[in-house]
């Protein structure tokens, strides 16, 4: 049985004051489902510390939005692995659609971070998707595929029992369009089969979210597929009333 994850993915958003309220918030409405849906919350790398301090005796777990792919070096503005290890991350997340379109990062630099971070006992949170044209052109497959395959051919099918998949549709987010649930399962499922073909024990155990504007009008449908295991949650989750209905959604 995989335990539901919900992951608050805050993006650039928040200050110290709006921090300290919202991860209250949050930890107060995890303790009430500690047993049965897992928690974390993902905050700008400049309050990882105050986070980490903040949640320390609590239930909720927490992590970063980014590293480098690099262990230590002259890489100016860069987040290294054993820096988030520093503040007890236990997640974070890589290959994020906003990462791969705005930034340039390709399938092999994500698979890179994706071992930077497992080589520092940290678990990837490995974002995969479709772009709207590449829905339109019928490739999403294709897509999740490359994007899967290269982190499998550089750290091996094994690596999936340390981490989690989060399918994000690109077109499904911030565009007023929306992925059905039964979209967003025909995907999961094909993710799920694409990884049984290496190992149908990893395959079953392995939790995929759904990262498509997951919200609380919508979460219980959503997490009602067969293999969809919780969601990174990206705006709604800087609304602790909202993120709240999303993990009771879980339940």
């Amino acid at each position: 049985m995989r335990q539901p994850l919900i992951a608050g993915n805050w993006k650039m958003n928040g200050n110290l004051a709006s921090t300290r309220a919202l991860l209250d918030a949050v930890s107060a409405q995890a303790e009430t489902v500690a047993q049965s849906v897992e928690v974390a919350v993902l905050p700008p790398c400049v309050y990882v510390p105050e986070t980490s301090t903040r949640l320390a005796n609590t239930s909720v777990r927490w992590g970063a939005q980014n590293l480098s792919e690099h262990a230590s070096g002259a890489y100016t503005g860069e987040i290294a692995a054993a820096m988030l290890t520093d503040f007890g991350c236990h997640y974070v997340v890589v290959g994020h659609s906003e990462r791969r379109a705005l930034y340039g990062e390709t399938n092999t630099l994500v698979a890179a971070k994706f071992a930077a971070a497992q080589a520092h006992h940290i678990q990837p949170i490995l974002c995969v998707g479709e772009t709207l044209d590449e829905r339109d052109q019928g490739v999403t497959l294709t897509v999740v595929t490359q994007q899967l395959e290269a982190v499998i051919q550089h750290s091996g099918v094994e690596a999936l029992q340390r981490a989690v998949i989060a399918y994000e549709p690109v077109w499904a987010i911030g565009t007023g369009r929306t992925a059905t649930p039964e979209q967003a399962q025909e995907v999961h499922a094909y993710i799920r089969s694409m990884i049984a073909e290496y190992d149908a024990t990893i395959a079953n155990s392995v939790r995929i979210l759904y990262g498509g504007s997951v919200k609380g009008n919508n979460a219980s449908a959503l997490f009602a597929m067969a293999d969809i295991d919780g969601g990174l949650v990206g705006g709604a989750s800087l609304d602790s009333a909202e993120f709240s209905a999303i993990i009771q959604a879980a339940l």
